[in-house]
């Protein structure tokens, strides 16, 4: 027994578009998302009527990433792409070489204190080079928490958009990252090529 009957999939899709929009035009949608593929793997988008609160690669698990947005910022998420445009547009320029900065709102409700001020630090940090873990804590005025910009760099709620991937040891070997070692390496690697 077939409780719904067969809907095609692109029906589907608008009606989530037409749904998303509406509930956004109400001021019902306080978390938009939409995933967008890149070099680095899917990324999931989360944007605020604030600006873009979120980053989150797969290996971070996107259905546990939506949880935890519902569970700090609002229960009131919705997969709606439109809000998000921007940003899918700005890092699809940015995978293709042709951008060298994101020019976006952000919303960084989900970092405080000296992580927030780590990744103000961050976004200093120039397309194409790198600093070193020690150089951010100085800038971010704390010159001996070089641990805690790791751990501010791991917990970075904007990869990619937040350069935390520009953050290296200071013998110059990778360090970890968010998205795996081999994400960090293809992100260099595009910002050297260009």
């Amino acid at each position: 027994m077939t409780l719904m009957p067969d809907v095609d999939p692109a029906d589907l899709d608008r009606l989530t578009a037409r749904l998303a929009l509406a509930a956004d035009d109400a001021g019902l949608l306080d978390v938009a998302w939409t995933t967008v593929d890149t070099p680095v793997g899917p990324l999931l988008l989360a944007g605020t009527p604030q600006g873009l609160v979120r980053v989150a690669y797969g290996t971070e698990g996107h259905d546990a990433v939506l949880q935890t947005l519902a569970d700090r910022i609002s229960p009131r998420v919705l997969r709606a792409p439109a809000r998000l445009s921007a940003a899918v547009r700005q890092l699809e320029e940015y995978f293709a070489g042709r951008r060298t900065a994101f020019e976006l709102p952000l919303d960084l409700r989900l970092a405080a204190g000296f992580r927030r001020a780590v990744l103000t630090q961050l976004r200093q940090v120039g397309y194409g080079t790198t600093a070193s873990y020690a150089t951010v804590a100085a800038a971010a005025g704390s010159p001996r928490a070089v641990r805690a910009v790791g751990t501010a760099c791991a917990t970075n709620p904007l990869p990619v958009v937040v350069p935390c991937h520009r953050v290296v040891r200071s013998d110059g070997a990778l360090g970890n990252y968010v998205g795996g070692v081999a994400a960090k390496r293809t992100l260099l690697d595009l910002e050297a090529a260009a």
